[in-house]
C-alpha cells in the first residue's frame, strides 16, 4: 500500500524542481521527482517515498499553457491528498501577469484546494534569497541586491523583476487578497494553528535568516490537517518543513551513493548566464575539453553525425568534455545564432526551444554511441529536453553538490539510461567549480 505523502510539489521550471528535491533529501526524506504526474504504477514503484514532485515548465508559459499543464497535476495531487501541496517557484519570484503567472497558478489552485489562506514563502537564506518587510533581495557574487536592482533578474528577457515588493508584484497577477507577515510579526506572534485564520487569501512571509525559516515551518506544522494545505514559494518551503521534522527525527539517511569509478563525463550547457560563464571558465582550467556549438548546425533537420562522433572520440580521449552554446550574455555567437536561425525561418520566440530540442537529440546520440555513467546539463530548458530524449521519468538525489543543483539517479524506461547519474542545474546555481565537483563526486569530498 502506498503511504500518504508528507508533501507533493510542482516545480514551475525543471532545475528549480531538483532544488526542492535536494532540500528534502538533506533532511533525510526520500523524494522522487517525476517528469509528469505519476500514475499508480509509478507510485507503487516508490511506495516508501516520503515526498514526490513533478517537474514542469509553467514559468515559461502563458496562462493557457499553464492551465493545460497544471490541471492534471492539481487533479492528481487532490486525489493523493498529501499533507502539503507546494507550488514551487524560483527564489527570485520571476513571473509576469501573462507569463509564468504565480497569481494565476494560485487562482487555478482554488478549484482544487479551496480552503484557507495560502502561505507564500519566497525567501531561502541558504540560497542567498531574503525577504524583509515584503521586499525581496538576492545575493549575486557576494553582494546583496534588491530584486529590482539585481544585475540579472531585473533584466530578465521575458519576466524582468522590476518590482522588489512581493505583494505589489503578486497583486498584478491575481485579484486574491494578499497580506504580509514581517520579521517583527514573527517575534511577537505564536506559531499556533490560528496564524492562518485570517481574511487574506494569500500571506507572504518574510525570511531573513534560518530562525524565520524555522518559524514558518512551525506554522506549517501547526496547520497540518486532513485536507492538503496549499503553499506557494521557493525551496525555502522544503527547508522549513525539513527543520520541523528534523526535530521529530523523522528523517533517515539515504542509502543511495554516487559511483566511485567515474572516468568519463559529458556536460551540455544551454545557459548563457554570467554564473555559467564563470563555471565554464573554471572547468576549462580544471582540464575539461571545451567545444562550442557550431550554430550553423542548429538549423539542420538531420543529426550532424560527423560532428557528434567527434565529440564521442573527444570524451574518450580527454575523459571530460563540455558542449556549450555561449560563454555569457556578451558572447558574439548569441547574436550570430539568432540571425542564422531567423534566416532559416525560425521565429524569434521559438529559438530557445529549438536549441534545447537539438541539444537533447545530440546528447542522446552521444550517449547511444558510448557508455557514459554520468552527465551534467546546464540550463532549465536544456535539462527538460535532454531528460525527455532519454526517456527519464523520475529522479532521486545521490549527492548534494551545491545548493539547488544535486547529482541525481535517473529512472528511465530505456535500460540504457536507467540508473544514469545526472546533474541538472539552472544558469544561476552551482559554485564556480561545479562541473569539476560533479566529476569528483564519489571519489572524494570537495570544497567550493
Amino acid at each position: 500500500m502506498v503511504k500518504r505523502k508528507t508533501l507533493a510539489f510542482y516545480g514551475d521550471d525543471f532545475t528549480g524542481s531538483t532544488d526542492a528535491m535536494e532540500a528534502l533529501h538533506q533532511y533525510g526524506w526520500r523524494t522522487i521527482l517525476f517528469l509528469e504526474p505519476p500514475n499508480d504504477d509509478m507510485l507503487e514503484l516508490f511506495k516508501d517515498a516520503d515526498c514526490i514532485g513533478v517537474a514542469g515548465t509553467a514559468r515559461a508559459k502563458n496562462r493557457t499553457g499553464m492551465e493545460e499543464e497544471l490541471r492534471p497535476v492539481f487533479e492528481r495531487f487532490k486525489v493523493l491528498n498529501p499533507y502539503y501541496v507546494h507550488y514551487k517557484v524560483c527564489s527570485t519570484f520571476d513571473s509576469a501577469p501573462d507569463v509564468g503567472s504565480i497569481g494565476f497558478a494560485g487562482d487555478l489552485a482554488r478549484k482544487y484546494f479551496d480552503k484557507g489562506t495560502y502561505p507564500v514563502l519566497v525567501g531561502a537564506p541558504t540560497l542567498g534569497r531574503y525577504t524583509v518587510f515584503g521586499n525581496h533581495f538576492a545575493n549575486f557574487y557576494g553582494t546583496i541586491y534588491r530584486l529590482d536592482q539585481h544585475p540579472v533578474m531585473s533584466k530578465h528577457p521575458s519576466t524582468p523583476m522590476d518590482e522588489a515588493n512581493l505583494k505589489s508584484h503578486l497583486e498584478k497577477q491575481t485579484k486574491q487578497s494578499i497580506g504580509n507577515i514581517t520579521i517583527l510579526d514573527m517575534e511577537e506572534t505564536a506559531t499556533d494553528s490560528h496564524v492562518l485564520d485570517c481574511e487574506k487569501d494569500m500571506m507572504i512571509y518574510d525570511a531573513l535568516d534560518d530562525k524565520h525559516i524555522a518559524w514558518f515551518g512551525e506554522v506549517l506544522k501547526e496547520n497540518k490537517k486532513e485536507d492538503s494545505l496549499f503553499v506557494i514559494g521557493s525551496s525555502g518551503v522544503e527547508y522549513a518543513l525539513g527543520k520541523v521534522l528534523e526535530k521529530e527525527n523523522m528523517g533517515v539517511e539515504s542509502k543511495l551513493k554516487p559511483k566511485s569509478d567515474i572516468e568519463e563525463m559529458f556536460v551540455v550547457s544551454g545557459s548563457v548566464s554570467e554564473v555559467t560563464k564563470r563555471q565554464l571558465e573554471e572547468a576549462e582550467q580544471a582540464g575539461f575539453y571545451m567545444i562550442q556549438v557550431p550554430y550553423q548546425l542548429l538549423s539542420e533537420t538531420e543529426l550532424p553525425e560527423e560532428f557528434l562522433n567527434g565529440i564521442v572520440e573527444t570524451i574518450r580521449a580527454e575523459k571530460k568534455a563540455i558542449l556549450y552554446t555561449a560563454k555569457g550574455i556578451e558572447d558574439t555567437s548569441i547574436q550570430a545564432t539568432k540571425e542564422h536561425l531567423v534566416k532559416h525561418g525560425i521565429a524569434k520566440e521559438d529559438i530557445g526551444r529549438l536549441i534545447g530540442k537539438q541539444l537533447g537529440k545530440w546528447t542522446k546520440y552521444i550517449m547511444e554511441n558510448m557508455e557514459l555513467k554520468r552527465i551534467v546539463v546546464s540550463g532549465g530548458d536544456t535539462s527538460g529536453f535532454v531528460t525527455s530524449q532519454l526517456g527519464i521519468f523520475g529522479l532521486e538525489v545521490l549527492d548534494s553538490i551545491a545548493p539547488g543543483a544535486p547529482l541525481c539517479r535517473a529512472y528511465s524506461d530505456d535500460e540504457r539510461f536507467n540508473n544514469l547519474e545526472i546533474a541538472l542545474k539552472s544558469g544561476q546555481l552551482g559554485g564556480e567549480n561545479f562541473f569539476e565537483n560533479v566529476f569528483m563526486s564519489g571519489k572524494r569530498r570537495f570544497n567550493d
